[in-house]
């Protein structure tokens, strides 16, 4: 399906508007109001619990953001919950919490993390979540084109997009992967099977050829990520329809 117009409407804040020095973190409720508040629409990544249930938190371990250790996939959801963001009085929401206290009121974009190993329950239980939620500006993303493509059943009636860049050597999250795959990834050369309605590419790899075809040539929106410098604001303009920010107000 086309993505609607409200998706490249407004800045999005980069996982909720957040700031540290403030005690607002990362894809806690509280940033998801501020951004609110603020008249951004949000970004939020979601990981999987030991119990299968979608958790709003971007690493794929607890150290950097709370005061726990270990792999967010080896505690029940009811564990994580329960845990402190370090620095703020926000506790690790629910995917289903975290769409019931921003209900409705601006654009969700959701991406959904993934270790590129077929694993798709993840994508399953944030489809789930979002079925019930049609009426809602929401849409789906991820990195991995495996997740894109299962989506198009998944979650029919959400559009679904495809998070890339042009170098993927400087990330370890994609040291399994092999010089082909990222060849891959980097050219969208996966594309007939992924199918995305729009593209997030990343900022400082812009303008290049597989992003500007997607936008000029098929009419992709086409946001671009993470847009912290007024160097990267100006690219953004330039070669994006919207812009994934942090660190500043728009």
């Amino acid at each position: 399906m086309r993505a609607e117009p409200w998706l490249t409407a407004r800045p999005i804040a980069h996982r909720g508007l957040h700031d540290l020095a403030g005690g607002v973190i990362e894809n806690s409720i509280s940033a998801a109001q501020a951004a609110i508040a603020g008249g951004f629409a949000i970004e939020c990544d979601v990981q999987l619990s030991a119990d299968e249930e979608a958790l709003v938190f971007h690493d794929f371990t607890l150290d950097r953001l709370t005061g726990e250790t270990g792999r967010v996939d080896a505690r029940k959801a009811a564990e994580l919950s329960g845990i402190g963001l370090t620095g703020s009085g926000d506790k690790i929401p629910t995917l289903t919490g975290f769409l019931a206290a921003i209900g409705g009121k601006t654009p969700l974009v959701i991406e959904i993390k993934s270790r590129f190993d077929g694993d798709l329950r993840l994508a399953k239980r944030t489809a789930e979540i979002v079925a019930g939620r049609k009426d809602r500006p929401i849409v789906l993303k991820s990195f991995d084109p495996v997740v894109v493509a299962a989506l198009r059943e998944l979650a029919p009636g959400f559009a679904r997009g495809i998070v890339a860049m042009s170098a993927y050597d400087a990330y370890r999250d994609y040291d399994p992967l092999s010089a082909a795959q990222k060849h891959a990834l980097a050219n969208l050369l996966h594309f007939g099977e992924s199918q995305p309605d729009f593209v997030s590419w990343k900022v400082a790899d812009l303008p290049t050829a597989a992003p500007f075809l997607c936008r000029k040539a098929l009419g992709l929106p086409l946001m671009t990520w993470t847009v912290r410098t007024q160097e990267d604001r100006a690219r953004a303009a330039e070669h994006a329809d919207q812009m994934v920010f942090e660190g500043f107000r728009p």
